[in-house]
């Protein structure tokens, strides 16, 4: 226990007061000094200097400890209204609880004192090695600690995070345990429900990459061929079904791309899945990629940089972007420009309303939309567009232009 500097000083005036005494009367009983007055005065003022200095030591250690235990007590009190608390002997049965694990066990704490902890477990896991071994290790003294299962009153599951802490005696013996929990019920239950949900996506993800790819890269694509052979060219121009044929074919070609970019997104969902990447010139593959689309002749693609990237996934992202850019945009002649800024930082930019990078990062969180935006939207597209690109191991912010709105994208 550390002392005030007060107090250390007058521990150090009282010593050098006693050790003066002492050493005076050794003195006498050794015939050094001859018993006098004046030595019995000394010795007297001796008693009564050492008295105050000592007094305030008692004091300051008897503050000082009071002040310590307070503290443990406050903090026992603080746990005891904010976690479940139990008490077990070195058997693992219950000598006492408080009142929130009680309830969070669906007993009154009458009920619970006396009852085995094993009562409150799966049957089968209390037959488990495991659990032995647990209660071997706490009898032994060691901390345990981690997520548990608990069968309430009612028969439903609830789960604690808890830490079980053994309690030695002067001898280094255990002779109870104390058990500190927290509900987190809530959380395995969302962590449950996310499971199941990524079950689900990875099933959905399982059905594009492998029945929609008949679909749309062999049956429409033979059907549309046979069509064509059928029919001469005559034929087709007497019909008048040459616009709707080169339709078609051009809305297969971009659908197939599409898909491919999101073949490459779903097989991110596989356990350990890792982005397949080729260098290639980001021009060539954004040029191939929109040429089918209704908007090519709005978007200027400048020279661009060779990179590592997924191509079907990369060009997914900057599509939503260019996308973007021409949707949310009020100009009367919408365009949206594609440079290189640096080496390591390619430029989309638009001349529509403009966006900071503050409204970027809440536009770009899935279902939300600023409260005065007329067009409809739930953000999922640029959520998903921002992923990507983390996937590359590429960073997109935004600013606001005067007119328009300039998108980084930092490829390094």
């Amino acid at each position: 226990m550390k002392l005030s500097v007060q107090a250390r000083v007058s521990l150090v005036v009282a010593v050098v007061i006693m050790l003066t005494f002492f050493g005076v009367q050794t003195a006498v009983v050794l015939g050094y000094f001859e018993p006098t007055l004046k030595i019995a005065q000394f010795g007297y003022g001796c008693v009564i200097g050492f008295m105050p200095p000592f007094f305030l030591v008692v004091v300051e250690f008897v503050r000082k400890s009071r002040y310590k235990s307070q503290s443990i007590d406050d903090t026992l009190i603080a746990i005891n209204a904010s976690s479940g608390l139990v008490e077990y002997d070195v058997n693992g049965v219950i000598v006492a609880t408080n009142e929130n694990y009680a309830k969070l066990l669906g007993y009154s704490r009458e009920e619970l004192t006396g009852r085995d902890h094993g009562e409150f477990i799966d049957p089968l896991e209390r037959r488990s090695a495991a659990y032995k071994y647990f209660y071997t290790n706490l009898g032994n003294g060691r901390f345990q600690a981690g997520e548990f299962k608990k069968i309430t009153k009612s028969g439903a599951p609830v789960w604690i995070y808890s830490t079980y802490n053994p309690i030695k005696d002067p001898y280094g013996k255990t002779y109870k345990i104390l058990q500190i929990s927290s509900d987190i019920t809530e959380k395995k239950m969302a962590e449950s429900e996310v499971a199941k949900k990524n079950s689900y996506l990875e099933h959905a993800a399982k059905i594009l990459r492998h029945d929609m790819h008949s679909g749309i890269n062999t049956y429409i694509p033979r059907g549309l061929s046979s069509l064509k052979r059928r029919l001469t060219p005559e034929q087709i121009k007497e019909l008048k079904i040459e616009s709707p044929l080169k339709m078609m074919e051009e809305g297969l070609t971009h659908t197939q791309k599409v898909y491919k970019g999101v073949k490459e997104f779903t097989n991110l969902v596989k356990k350990e899945a890792q982005l397949e990447k080729h260098t290639l010139d980001l021009k060539e593959i954004l040029l191939s990629y929109l040429g089918s689309t209704s908007y090519i002749k709005q978007v200027v693609i400048e020279d661009l940089v060779t990179v590592d990237v997924n191509e079907a996934l990369f060009c997914t992202a900057i599509d939503n972007l260019i996308r973007n850019g021409l949707k949310y945009n009020d100009s009367d002649t919408k365009f949206v420009k594609l440079y290189m800024e640096n080496k390591n930082t390619m430029i989309v930019q638009d001349n529509g309303r403009g966006m900071t990078q503050e409204e970027f990062i809440n536009l770009s969180q899935p279902y939300i939309r600023r409260q005065n935006q007329k067009e409809s939207g739930t953000g999922l597209g640029l959520n998903i567009c921002i992923a990507i690109m983390n996937e590359h191991g590429f960073t997109v912010t935004a600013e606001k232009l005067n007119i328009g709105t300039k998108l980084r994208i930092k490829l390094s």
